[in-house]
């Protein structure tokens, strides 16, 4: 298309102020931009129309198989990508077992207790970060941990 720019712009304008003059230059730049987003107007159409009469030919169908036919390993890596896909939904879906409504129940108190905590959690570092000198405390967990059985210690393996 037209490459014009902003020294040709400026050119043009100064010879159309020579020319026109300053008492008509309005007018005929208005003029100018009427018939030049005509121009445009009658071009999208033209393009649009020519688009809806290639997709109603089934010129979209004969790019698709062109393309595959210019890129057969992307299409085979497609399908071989559509059908692992598929298979890993299904074993998903087959490998979840249903949970017996006390197992429910559980799992959901257990989710109850985790969203606590992390409320918590992040309650406690709002608090440090808006008061950074003075040290938040931990918040506690909601169940304790099982003790050792007695009379066994632990002791370290690699004692130097």
């Amino acid at each position: 298309m037209f490459d014009l720019g902003w020294t040709e712009l400026l050119l043009i304008g100064i010879v159309a102020l020579i020319v026109v003059g300053p008492k008509d230059l309005p007018g005929m730049f208005r003029a100018v931009g009427n018939f030049v987003g005509k121009a445009k107007g009658m071009a999208r159409e033209f393009s649009r129309a020519m688009n809806d009469a290639a997709d109603q030919s089934g010129v979209g169908d004969i790019q698709k198989t062109f393309k595959s036919a210019a890129n057969p390993m992307k299409t085979a890596m497609d399908e071989v990508r559509k059908t692992t896909d598929s298979v890993t939904r299904d074993l998903n879906d087959v490998t979840k077992p249903t949970l017996s409504p006390e197992q429910q129940a559980s799992a959901e108190k257990g989710r109850a207790a985790t969203a606590e905590m992390a409320e918590a959690r992040k309650a406690a570092k709002a608090e440090a970060e808006v008061a950074p000198d003075k040290v938040a405390p931990k918040p506690k967990a909601a169940a304790k941990p099982k003790a050792a059985p007695k009379g066994k210690t632990s002791k370290p393996e690699d004692e130097a």
